[in-house]
């Protein structure tokens, strides 16, 4: 391994995706059960996502998955990529970490974002609308208030004095707001990588040191797949895409179906340009490849961590990448039966 991938922590956010075929709730169990694998391998993180109405993502409550993942493990940090903060009150989200947090102290990482629901029916359900997100400034900063202190009187007693490191996910202009408050910041290639590496060359330049991180730090969300040749991957990676460009001209994302129905799909010109988008960024290949592709990316973004999101229809294939990742960037396995770490022992986030 080169030096660069030996200073770069690994971690993964699972959406529980849902494959055709398969309910909500086996989806939910297998990415608990994903949870405690990524703890085996030596996967620093876990975090779960939130979608709302979506037929291809079982992942709809956080929180609530997060205290299940939490619950499976005893090591692996557990946390949000991330709590949308529009669709909450900020005293509910700080109350409901600090349970997590009291629960499972030095194990929990509070992600959030700035996205609102992903439609004008769930964004109605949700008694949100995109105006929502304009007062994301205001809304964060209460929700530090309330994991701090509390803010005008009240108070969510179970956040306060426990160790609950904050997030941005972000792209764009987002990264300011990260450098504005003092937080690490996660950001992944949607507007493609140069745009990216911009964003995070003006968080670190902008950025001001707090009691949360007192220095920046950038994780990088990225989509890896290893498998036996370069074909083999890329075609892993094809109902992803493929669900990704259906979302973009449908407006939700559907279950996954496999790489052979993909490829018999025949797109529109506007869904193949979107599927191709979906793919570009991707990181895949062999061991080998992928190495050499990890290394760029962090040269070109001087990462911190990286955030692995791969799904595809083959679950097999899917947990045998990461697998074969963590071998591939030397994390150190944690030995079925050991020990589990007491509670009170030191854990690092970033």
């Amino acid at each position: 391994m080169t030096a660069t991938l030996d200073t770069v922590r690994f971690s993964i956010l699972d959406r529980s995706r849902v494959r055709r075929g398969q309910d909500h709730a086996d989806a939910l169990r297998e990415t608990v059960e994903f949870a405690a694998l990524a703890q085996q391998w030596g996967f620093h993180r876990f975090w779960v996502a939130e979608h709302h109405s979506v037929p291809g993502v079982a992942g709809t409550a956080p929180t609530v998955l997060a205290a299940a993942v939490a619950a499976a493990t005893d090591r692996i940090r557990v946390g949000t990529g991330g709590v949308m903060l529009p669709n909450h009150q900020p005293l509910v989200v700080a109350e409901q970490f600090g349970v997590l947090g009291a629960l499972f102290p030095g194990r929990i990482d509070l992600g959030v974002g700035r996205s609102v629901g992903f439609t004008d029916g769930v964004r109605r359900a949700l008694s949100h609308g995109r105006d929502d997100a304009e007062d994301f400034d205001t809304n964060l900063a209460e929700l530090l208030d309330y994991l701090d202190a509390g803010r005008a009187g009240v108070h969510a007693k179970s956040a306060e004095g426990l160790d609950l490191p904050t997030f941005l996910l972000a792209t764009g202009s987002g990264a300011q707001r990260a450098a504005r408050f003092g937080l690490p910041l996660v950001i992944a290639p949607i507007a493609g990588r140069a745009a990216m590496v911009a964003a995070i060359d003006r968080y670190r330049a902008e950025f001001q040191p707090s009691a949360r991180s007192p220095h920046p730090w950038v994780i990088v969300s990225a989509t890896v797949m290893i498998a036996d040749s370069v074909e083999q991957a890329r075609r892993l990676l094809l109902p992803e895409a493929w669900s990704s460009a259906y979302s973009r001209t449908h407006g939700e994302f559907p279950p996954l179906v496999s790489s052979a129905e993909v490829e018999s799909i025949t797109m529109t010109h506007r869904q193949r340009g979107f599927f191709e988008q979906a793919l570009g960024e991707q990181i895949h290949g062999t061991e080998q490849e992928v190495a050499a592709a990890l290394e760029r990316l962090t040269q070109q973004t001087g990462a911190d961590e990286i955030l692995v999101h791969t799904s595809t229809f083959d679950r097999t294939a899917r947990l045998d990448s990461h697998r074969r990742l963590a071998r591939l960037v030397g994390l150190e396995p944690v030995p079925s039966g050991s020990p589990s770490r007491p509670a009170n022992h030191p854990v690092t986030a970033l």
